[in-house]
């Protein structure tokens, strides 16, 4: 019995007395990842000033526009000739003629659709009131707006009209339906509609007050800061003749075919012509 406690005892000594191992715990090695920011610099660019023109898209004008600029003198001085309002002029040209491209205004130059009435010259025939009535026929768009005024002032029953004043175009337009001018209804509020929407009653107020006003179309393209005396460009447009540009730019439609190589009146929309000055 002794003698297992001291067989034991020695072991447990042996046990003891041995080498000890220390633990190793390994560091774990952390790496940290750096997060680079990179800041954009904004640069602010500054443009310098230079004298380059500038160019301008203007909308392109409207029939009506167009119908205007080549017929308001024409109207205006009808009214200093024969005392008609030239807005009620412009407004029933517009009306009468389908801002000059209806029939009687491209194949007869018949601007107010006048019908015949004893008239000794050319004629057309046109579906009106009735089938195939007698329209008059004239050279020239011009001599349509002669005869409307010679037309209302030698008929005693539009001589109510003028006892009106010249700038009263509501009175003048209500008058002419009264009178048998057009068999429309709505003519009267047609022709008022027009010269408000298009402000036509200005040219009433250049000839009774000696003033000007100036014209409503401008080119579909203007450039400034040109240097002073530089050819125009226009950029066709629907409606567009070379006679109407001759009369916009004042000037002849030889002069623009001759500095534009034409060897023809025929245009097409978006060619663009250099206006001789």
């Amino acid at each position: 019995m002794k003698f297992k406690y001291l067989i034991l005892l020695v072991a447990v000594l042996a046990m003891s007395c041995g080498p000890k191992k220390g633990i190793v715990t390994k560091k774990k090695r952390s790496s940290t990842n750096k997060t680079v920011v990179v800041k954009e610099r904004k640069e602010e660019v500054k443009t310098s000033e230079t004298n380059t023109p500038v160019i301008k898209e203007n909308k392109a004008p409207s029939s009506v526009e167009v119908y205007i600029d080549l017929y308001a003198e024409i109207s205006k001085n009808k009214m200093r000739t024969h005392k008609i309002p030239a807005s009620i002029t412009l407004a029933q040209g517009i009306l009468e003629s389908g801002v000059g491209k209806g029939r009687l205004a491209v194949k007869a130059n018949n601007h107010f659709g006048i019908k015949c009435h004893g008239w000794t010259g050319a004629k057309i025939y046109h579906d009106d009131d009735r089938s195939q009535e007698c329209f008059r026929k004239y050279p020239k768009a011009e001599m349509s707006y002669e005869d409307h005024s010679e037309f209302l002032t030698g008929r005693s029953r539009y001589a109510g009209l003028f006892k009106l004043k010249q700038d009263d175009y509501k009175g003048w337009a209500r008058g002419l339906r009264a009178a048998g001018y057009a068999t429309d209804r709505k003519y009267p509020q047609k022709l008022i509609s027009l010269i408000e929407r298009y402000e036509l009653h200005k040219y009433d107020d250049e000839v009774l007050n000696g003033t000007t006003t100036k014209s409503t179309r401008n080119s579909t393209t203007i450039i400034e800061g040109t240097p002073k005396g530089s050819s125009k460009k226009h950029t066709i447009v629907k409606g567009d003749t070379l006679y109407s540009l001759s009369r916009l730019y004042k000037t002849t439609v030889d002069a623009i075919k001759a500095k534009n190589n034409l060897k023809s009146n025929d245009l097409t929309i978006g060619q663009q012509l250099i206006i001789p000055n």
